[in-house]
């Protein structure tokens, strides 16, 4: 077991020839199962083929895409495990400084829009090669797509790129199934109707036709509006999105095309099942070294290792479905998880490591507390796509139950050498609010002591042993009308979470510790009345945020599609946004009104809003003084 080739040299040293696939990523080489580059190299190492690693390939050199030398079979391209532009500015379009994704934390060694860049290097020096393109950025940029950072609508990255293939979602299914056919000599023009995949076509496919699983159903093709369409019209675009959202469920999903002038079409195939337990296991369980690569040690290593070290992956996908994440897109709404067994055997593994002291830093996915698929429906006919599992309410036919995370919890802790196990990547309130109402419905029907409520033991497990002092969970907002835009529960249902934590906390005798909520500022809905019930709820709760998230219109997000088009795409009914940067000044100063520079834009908040009721010395209602103190 070793690192992968990382150029020429290496592969000679393997005894190859050459590789048949070079991945070429805009991330450092860190052969962790955290990072997609590393998946899907062992993946397609484990079906037998030769893998090279082409990390950070300077771009402002043509020469440096040839390190790895030519593949047998392709190329392989992602940008990283972010979308390059996220990666590279934030919210308010400033450039970043750091990227914990490269050598030493530092920014500059990825271009902006890395998929494209890296494909136009890869076709300007071995031109026909096939090259599939793949990861976060081509997934969620895989059709017509606002990109807020030219404030337009951009094509496909498949065609921008002049990649091949474009393989969307997690890619493990979709990446051998290229590579097979590959291997047995089809063209790769003539891989078409692979789940999971997006290609170009000249004509529409013919109805009626093998669908893209094989299965012999008909494809039904939706043809999306045309890009000409989208761009110029954004409800339009509200239209496409509309349908692509609906059409993101591997078993009730429709191929989708969107045409591009006269006689070019994208066509996106159905998305890729979701892997089985004994699927995840094999994934988790292959050879990964766990460490970057030793040649970023002089640089000062890759920062993003140290959060994600000790951390377990326990799932992936869900089926929270809040507007401004793109997981329903990427990932999909059905869980899919891991077994005991095998999530145990890697943390064993994690003790022995030299320099683990004891503390396991994450056990999750997504969301950690869910473990297993809504329902059972969503194992053979998929997710709904009328309605959300925990939106507006609960789904009667939500599986609200965290028995099984509670037990693997307590599994772990009890493995020799670990101290302590945090859960660091958010658990959803209102699931554990739903599991113990549900819980105590029964209670009442059947008898107490009859029925064990799994969602305060959750709760008394997590409080007692994996909090440090402070629990985050996600509300994001006060507002009924913004949280109804985001897909999360009203306010009230975080209120009774609240009790319900402090309740844990005296039962346990962990007193001390206490909820500290995520907030977005300037969501599509969010006037400045809602940043100003915010303000108010932070003045009540005594809590001031460090840090606050200003909404970021990333690809594919519903979110999103309702900042560029002012339109909810469920609906059709207009949204009300705030897109000038000074008002999302304003709203993101309303969260942190205590800081001495946002006072001036707090005042004209106030005022804009008509809440001057707000200025004065009294701290139990005001939020600032009339004039600046000084400190």
């Amino acid at each position: 077991m070793g690192f992968l080739p990382v150029n020429e040299k290496e592969i000679r040293k393997n005894g190859w020839d050459a590789a048949d696939f070079v991945i070429v990523t805009g991330d450092a080489y860190v052969d962790h199962p955290s990072f997609g580059t590393a998946i899907i190299s062992r993946v397609l190492e484990h079906a037998g083929y030769k893998v090279a690693i082409l990390p950070q390939p300077d771009f402002t050199d043509e020469e440096s895409i040839t390190a790895c030398g030519k593949p047998g079979l392709a190329f392989l391209v992602n940008a990283g495990n972010m979308d390059s532009m996220v990666n590279h500015y934030t919210a308010a379009k400033k450039p970043r400084s750091e990227d914990a994704y490269s050598p030493g934390g530092k920014a500059g060694r990825r271009p902006d829009r890395a998929v494209i860049v890296y494909c136009n290097m890869i076709r300007k020096k071995y031109g026909k090669i096939p090259v599939v393109i793949g990861g976060i950025e081509a997934s969620l940029r895989r059709l017509g797509h606002y990109d807020y950072w030219q404030d337009k609508v951009r094509r496909s990255v498949l065609l921008d790129s002049g990649a091949d293939i474009l393989s969307y979602g997690m890619g493990e299914h979709s990446v051998v199934e290229i590579a097979d056919l590959l291997a047995a000599g089809k063209d790769v023009s003539e891989i078409t109707n692979v789940r999971g995949t997006v290609v170009k076509a000249r004509e529409l496919p013919k109805a009626g036709g093998a669908d893209a699983s094989g299965s012999g159903g008909s494809r039904e093709i939706i043809e999306l509006p045309s890009f000409d369409e989208i761009s110029k019209d954004k409800k339009k675009y509200a239209e496409s999105f509309g349908i692509q959202y609906q059409n993101t469920d591997p078993f009730t999903a429709k191929p989708l095309a969107e045409k591009y002038g006269e006689n070019r079409y994208v066509i996106q195939n159905i998305p890729s099942l979701p892997l089985t337990t004994d699927e995840m296991d094999m994934v988790y369980g292959l050879p990964y070294m766990g460490e970057p690569h030793p040649m970023y040690e002089k640089e000062g290593g890759i920062p993003a290792i140290e959060e994600v070290r000790f951390s377990l992956t326990s799932t992936r996908g869900c089926f929270g479905s809040c507007s401004f994440c793109a997981l329903s897109f990427h990932e999909g709404r059905i869980v899919q998880a891991r077994s005991h067994q095998s999530i145990l055997k890697e943390a064993e593994k994690l003790t022995r490591h030299p320099q683990f002291k004891g503390y396991l830093h994450d056990v999750g996915g997504p969301t950690a507390d869910f473990r297993f698929p809504a329902c059972e429906k969503q194992c053979t006919k998929g997710a709904c796509k009328d309605r959300q599992c925990l939106y507006p309410k609960p789904c009667p036919n939500l599986r609200a139950d965290h028995s099984d995370y509670t037990e693997l919890l307590k599994k772990l802790r009890k493995l020799p050498g670990v101290k302590k196990v945090f859960v660091r990547s958010g658990i959803r309130f209102d699931y554990v609010m739903e599991d113990i109402d549900r819980c105590r419905k029964e209670q009442k029907e059947k008898g107490r002591g009859r029925v064990r409520n799994t969602g305060e033991e959750f709760l008394d497990e997590l409080t007692k042993y994996h909090v440090s002092g402070q629990l985050r969970v996600a509300p994001e907002h006060v507002s009924d009308s913004v949280l109804k835009l985001m897909g999360k529960p009203g306010r009230e249902v975080y209120i009774r979470f609240l009790s319900e934590f402090e309740k844990s906390c005296k039962r346990t005798g962990m007193e001390k510790q206490y909820v500290v909520p995520y907030l977005i500022s300037s969501h599509p809905g969010s006037e400045l009345k809602d940043a100003v019930a915010l303000a108010e709820a932070i003045r009540d709760m005594g809590y001031m945020p460090e840090q606050v998230q200003d909404f970021y219109p990333t690809p594919s997000t519903l979110s999103t599609c309702m900042y560029y088009t002012g339109l909810d795409p469920r609906s059709g009914k207009e949204v009300r946004t705030a897109r000038d940067p000074h008002e999302k000044a304003m709203q993101r100063a309303l969260l942190q009104y205590r800081k001495p520079e946002n006072w001036r834009l707090v005042k004209e908040a106030l005022l804009k809003a008509g809440r001057a009721d707000l200025i004065g010395f009294d701290k139990r209602k005001c939020l600032i003084p009339p004039r600046p103190l000084k400190h």
